[in-house]
């Protein structure tokens, strides 16, 4: 099959891709809820949970970095 050429731009058209792996997950009863009390004015609640996600990682990958762990 030939190659269709849509644009002759070499760039990929569109918004960038920011989120490039997926895991659903499941909280308690009543997480969200308070997720949702502490948000910011227009903050999204998948912001949130990922930022919190990489907090807790830096924390972690921080502590094991430390001699005698």
């Amino acid at each position: 099959m030939t190659g269709l050429l849509i644009s002759s731009s070499p760039r990929p058209v569109g918004r960038k891709q920011i989120n490039h792996e997926q895991m659903p997950a499941r909280f308690p009863e009543g997480t969200l809820g308070r997720i949702d009390a502490v948000l910011a004015d227009k903050e999204k609640r998948a912001d949130f949970v990922r930022e919190a996600v990489e907090r807790e990682l830096d924390r972690r990958e921080k502590a094991a970095r430390k001699p005698g762990k």
